[in-house]
């Protein structure tokens, strides 16, 4: 077992990406998203899920030289080309103006168009609310999920996500897919060799599976059912509507590198709250959440990913020696040819 410093997971990140393609641009923004997915824990889309992304730089699904553009063609509208490239740098070249126009209007959307995975949503609502602002995302991702009903993949896993400003500490952050877990989960106990709960996924015939393998070959199951499926709708119309980009039955899938570019999107709402409550927000708020937090056994969303980022800032992460050893090979080679 091998212990890294975030700094050391961010500098490995970002050397793996140049040397799979990446410019410094769509490398530095990239990286810190896997610094951060490390440091919280999210590991299955941390460093074990990077030699996905050097490998779709690789072989061109991400567009590692992309410089992403920027209008502004309403008061409260940010739109970024993201040119096929990563999303993260997209988001930062976007984040100030998406930020001013919130301030100035009391509320902002950004659409990010041409875009690739997003990864951990969190990531980019938490920016938000440090800078005081109520924010709301989508992002939507290739066709791994059954609709209520269906037996066949037609919408991503398709995830939400929304933090909020508090009066102190860190803001309170929500992340979660419309699928009943991630993909990553159920690709991971195929990895392992590991049986998945019932209500996970579906097999090729759509019927429930514990079979992580049998899941990989079927589809995600949905959310509570019609409930997921129409908050996977939802966020297909914005991600790929109003953001201008593929629905996700029409996106290149995320998991191989055939079929070029994904060229998904992701919207992200934005509100000032000081429009409405002035100052007193984060105060309300507070008395919310203090009265939520009061009750045994309750925990406010994402504490335990604050928990884990405490930790590591302290201690490191651990990254297992097969693990190590295949991510200084791409630092060192590049992707497989």
């Amino acid at each position: 077992m091998n212990m890294l410093t975030l700094d050391e997971v961010e500098d490995l990140s970002r050397r793996m990406l140049v040397r799979a393609g990446a410019s410094v641009l769509q490398a530095d923004a990239t990286a810190r998203s896997i610094r951060a997915a490390e440091a919280e824990g999210i590991r299955t889309v941390g460093l074990s899920y990077l030699p996905t992304y050097c490998d779709h730089v690789g072989c061109g699904k991400v567009v590692g030289d992309a410089v992403p553009t920027v209008e502004r063609p309403r008061s409260a509208t940010v739109v970024v080309d993201a040119h096929h490239g990563f999303s993260h740098p997209a988001f930062e070249a976007g984040a100030a103006s998406l930020i001013d126009a919130a301030h100035e209007c009391g509320v902002a959307i950004m659409a990010i168009r041409h875009s690739y995975s997003a990864g951990v949503l969190g990531w980019f609502v938490e920016h938000l609310a440090t800078n005081g602002l109520v924010a709301l995302m989508f992002a939507n991702s290739s066709a791994l999920m059954a609709p209520a009903g269906g037996s066949e993949p037609f919408f991503g896993t398709n995830p939400i996500a929304w933090a909020a400003p508090r009066s102190t500490g860190a803001p309170v952050v929500a992340d979660l897919s419309s699928s009943a877990v991630a993909w990553v989960k159920v690709n991971a106990a195929a990895q392992a060799g590991e049986a998945i709960p019932l209500g996970w996924a579906l097999d090729a015939e759509g019927r429930p599976t514990t079979d992580a393998k049998a899941a990989l070959a079927g589809s995600m199951a949905p959310a509570a059912g019609h409930k997921g499926s129409a908050l996977a709708l939802l966020v297909d119309i914005m991600s790929g509507g109003v953001a201008g980009s593929n629905f996700s039955f029409e996106a290149s899938g995320f998991g191989g590198n055939e079929g070029g570019p994904p060229d998904v999107g992701q919207v992200i709402l934005a509100i000032d709250p000081s429009a409405t409550m002035g100052p007193a927000f984060t105060e309300r708020i507070e008395v919310e959440l203090q009265a939520l937090v009061a009750q045994p056994g309750v925990r406010l969303p994402g504490d335990r990913r604050l928990g884990s980022r405490a930790d590591a800032e302290r201690d490191g992460v651990e990254v297992p020696d097969d693990l190590f050893a295949l991510l200084n090979a791409y630092a060192t080679d590049g992707p497989p040819a």
